[in-house]
């Protein structure tokens, strides 16, 4: 008797579903691992004559070759990771573990320790991690209720390249003294990322990210991070990010900040020290935050984007320039009280034949389309004369196409000292006494804006900035003066959506936005 092909085709259907239940059904026995509830199973099946191939496990869309749990620091050290290779920390309170993450994996097969769930590993006490090698992954950590001795707490080492740190949390993590120095977050190698972490309070000396220079291309990325409070301290290295030092100033980092929150980062002048050349700092919202976005050393950085409200804080600051070649533009600010070296944009004087870690003058500095709001100084050109040797003004600058709407009392230009070959042109001020006096290039006109549902201003359908736009700028291409209206990407970032961890939530519940 002989079956028909419709029928064998039906049997081998069955025979392949009997085979893939009872797969699934030996898998399923393995969730006493609980991380294995976020594994999605990807079932290969070979044909009707071919034994089933293997099984692969795939987690956040990267293949697990093999997975490993461990409970502490010698579990870790114990391995021998191979691309593909998964790690899971098990849930609970690690104390004193000096975590040391060793692996060499590749693009397509990267090396991840992550937690059991997101945010219920717990490092305290001592503990650390050193990430060293290549393409790694470190996932779902929380620091907090601890401190070092002066070990930082995640430490990229200077042999890593293409390493990420993502979905962790650092929060108060101080010694007893505050004078103890260490980074919370430190930076050597190439080409990490930083991504949706949570760094809150820091309390002690040092910067709390650095990124360190070196004659390799860098590239690093800093993305979608929550930096939360930062305290005071009484003298300099107490940034939220640097990156670079003077040492390495004439040298290129291309690393980008972008997408972050800084609210009430008040370690000391300046939030961010960019202290390397051709970096870029862009769409990143600076909440209340007691000093300034600081090109402080290197060349030819691209600062755009960005959102700065002070809702009237004395010492929240803006943008502060020193150096050559730099791009501002497209940047919007409000209720920026800040004066001075915290205007909202500070152009300041350099130091004559300036040693590496002085004041290099500023030159073809291009300020476009920026708009100021409620803001006590708005610009600051020549800013610092006189102090640490400061004399030469800046030169062969633009400043082309920004609004400014103020109250009366306030002071919408400063000449601190008087630039050289520098063009105005297309800028929009309102609300500047006639007692001020400007240069040509600047109009007084009502730019008509109106106050939006997200605490913003933005122009009328009426306003003389749409279309106002002129001078050849390209790199802020556009028809209008001023910063572009309020977009979806920016709405999400004055909202803290997709910004941090994935397993907190509520953090833009306290990002007021005074009108």
């Amino acid at each position: 008797m002989f079956l028909e092909k419709r029928e064998i085709t039906q049997f081998i259907r069955l025979v392949m579903d009997s085979r893939e239940k009872n797969l699934i059904n030996k898998l399923n026995m393995m969730r006493n691992f609980s991380v294995l509830s976020s594994l999605s199973l990807l079932l290969v099946m070979g044909s009707s004559c071919e034994k089933p191939a293997a099984v692969k496990l795939q987690l956040n869309g990267i293949a697990c070759v093999q997975c490993h749990t461990i409970q502490s620091a010698a579990d870790l050290q114990a391995l021998s990771l191979q691309p593909g290779d998964t790690v899971i920390m098990k849930s609970g309170q690690w104390t004193n573990q000096e975590l040391t993450f060793n692996g060499q994996g590749t693009s397509q097969q990267p090396i991840v320790l992550l937690a059991e769930q997101p945010g219920t590993v717990i490092m305290k006490g001592t503990s650390s991690i050193s990430i060293t090698g290549k393409w790694l992954v470190v996932d779902g950590l929380v620091f907090q209720n601890g401190y070092t001795s002066g070990k930082n707490v995640v430490d990229f080492t200077s042999s890593s390249s293409n390493c990420r740190l993502t979905n962790t949390a650092i929060v108060d993590y101080n010694p007893p003294a505050a004078t103890t120095d260490y980074r919370w977050v430190s930076i050597n190698g190439s080409n990490h990322r930083i991504d949706h972490c949570y760094i809150k309070g820091k309390l002690h000396q040092g910067p709390t990210m650095v990124v360190w220079g070196t004659n390799k291309t860098m590239k690093h990325r800093i993305d979608h991070n929550f930096f939360g409070e930062r305290a005071a301290l009484p003298n300099n290295g107490g940034e939220t990010i640097r990156i670079g030092t003077s040492d390495w100033s004439m040298t290129s980092a291309f690393t980008t900040i972008e997408d972050n929150i800084f609210q009430r980062c008040n370690g000391e002048t300046e939030i961010i020290s960019n202290k390397m050349g051709a970096d870029t700092i862009r769409n990143n919202f600076f909440h209340e935050s007691q000093g300034t976005l600081c090109l402080r050393h290197g060349n030819g950085s691209a600062v755009y984007g960005n959102y700065f409200v002070g809702n009237g804080n004395s010492a929240a600051g803006g943008i502060r320039v020193i150096g050559e070649d730099h791009i501002v533009y497209n940047n919007y600010f409000q209720n920026m009280a800040g004066t001075g070296q915290k205007a909202a944009v500070a152009i300041m004087d350099g130091v004559p034949n300036s040693p590496l870690s002085g004041y290099y003058q500023v030159k073809r500095v291009k300020v476009v389309a920026n708009t100021m709001i409620k803001c006590k100084q708005s610009f600051d050109i020549g800013s610092g004369k006189g102090g640490n040797s400061r004399t030469l003004p800046p030169t062969d600058g633009h400043i082309a196409n920004n609004v400014v709407s103020q109250a009366s009392t306030s002071t919408m230009l400063t000449f601190t000292d008087q630039p050289l070959n520098f063009t105005y042109q297309g800028n929009i001020v309102f609300d500047v006494p006639t007692s001020q006096q400007l240069p040509a290039g600047f109009a007084r006109q009502n730019p008509k804006y109106t106050l939006t549902a997200d605490g913003i201003y933005e122009p009328t359908s009426t306003s003389p900035v749409l279309g106002a736009f002129v001078g050849n700028y390209p790199f802020a291409a556009a028809a209008d003066a001023g910063a572009p209206k309020l977009d979806a990407k920016h709405r999400d970032l004055l909202k803290a959506q997709n910004i941090g961890p994935g397993f907190m939530t509520g953090l833009g519940n306290s990002l007021i936005i005074n009108p």
